[in-house]
């Protein structure tokens, strides 16, 4: 992203996927938690699109629900990148990524670039109806991104929709998985750093990897941050919540490097329930993280080179 962006905040009141109510309220915790003034601040010209309104009744459930909501959204997401625009968008329950990333790979098909999604997560969203212990459609967007079966009726044009490479995912702070998508992650040849190698590596050297082969490749890098890629300690206010995650300084960091690397061109940030936070402490910590993405810092330092290395096809 470049030093002052044009950022479209996009809210994504969506709590269709699961089935712990609450995360509808998410986009207007952001906003009161200041997400709005913090990006103004930092010199970004900062434009508050409101919030998608699906064309579905309010109280509607179940896919046809999923796919109101992944149409608009979807279309907000493609028509914001179109005009120049980085989208922010601002959650609701992690259902809400069938849309930005399918908007993002829209965009991108049009105009002749691959995307690659760093997905920041506890969990690898890559179940399939057939898979899901749950049912609940929050923990099956990448599959369905990705193409697998049993979605039908979920995208427009869903016959000629691109779809999201598994090799142009990468799945970053895992500490959770199901069996079936487990399998489903490895035939698909998913990239992985899950919680183990950050216990073993640190954050920088797995990020500084994933960035240099987007550089190379000159990517669109869509970044989707879950609330529960942190541990709960630091961010209560989340559904599925899995102890072990990412600490503060950890999480600070790794948006640090995104930002340093000027890669960037959408963001999704989810799965934030307000109804389960303390006092606006999980609203605040996620508007901090966002502000690290987008350039806030304590001193300025010189911005590190992101080198371009040949990608390797066997990664």
């Amino acid at each position: 992203m470049d030093a002052t962006a044009r950022i479209a905040i996009i809210g994504a009141p969506i709590e269709v996927g699961t089935s712990e109510p609450g995360a509808l309220m998410g986009p207007a915790a952001l906003r009161t938690a200041g997400l709005v003034r913090t990006l103004a601040d930092l010199g970004h010209a900062v434009t508050d699109l409101g919030d998608v309104v699906p064309d579905c009744p309010r109280d509607a459930r179940g896919l046809p629900a999923v796919a109101a909501w992944t149409r608009a959204l979807s279309g907000r997401v493609e028509a914001s990148l179109a005009a120049g625009d980085l989208p922010v968008v601002a959650g609701g329950d992690h259902s809400l990524s069938l849309g930005s990333v399918d908007g993002a790979l829209r965009h991108c098909a049009r105009t002749g670039r691959t995307l690659t999604v760093l997905w920041l997560d506890a969990h690898a969203d890559f179940n399939t109806p057939e898979t899901s212990p749950s049912g609940n459609m929050h923990g099956m967007p990448l599959a369905a991104l990705c193409g697998e079966p049993g979605f039908d009726g979920l995208f427009a044009d869903e016959a000629d929709r691109p779809r999201l490479d598994p090799r142009q995912l990468h799945l970053f702070g895992l500490r959770s998985i199901d069996a079936g998508e487990r399998a489903l992650v490895t035939a698909r040849q998913v990239a992985v750093t899950d919680m183990r190698a950050i216990d073993e590596f640190g954050v920088v050297a797995p990020l500084r990897r994933v960035l240099e082969r987007v550089a190379a490749a000159g990517d669109h890098l869509h970044v989707s941050l879950d609330i529960d890629f942190l541990d709960p300690g630091i961010a209560p206010g989340v559904g599925t919540t899995v102890p072990g995650g990412a600490t503060f300084r950890e999480a600070h960091l790794i948006m640090e490097m995104l930002c340093d690397s000027g890669l960037v061109r959408s963001l999704d940030v989810v799965e934030l329930n307000p109804f389960l936070d303390e006092r606006g402490r999980s609203a605040r910590v996620l508007v901090e993280l966002v502000a690290s993405l987008f350039g806030r810092r304590i001193l300025d330092r010189p911005t590190p080179v992101i080198e371009a290395v040949p990608r390797d096809p066997g990664a």
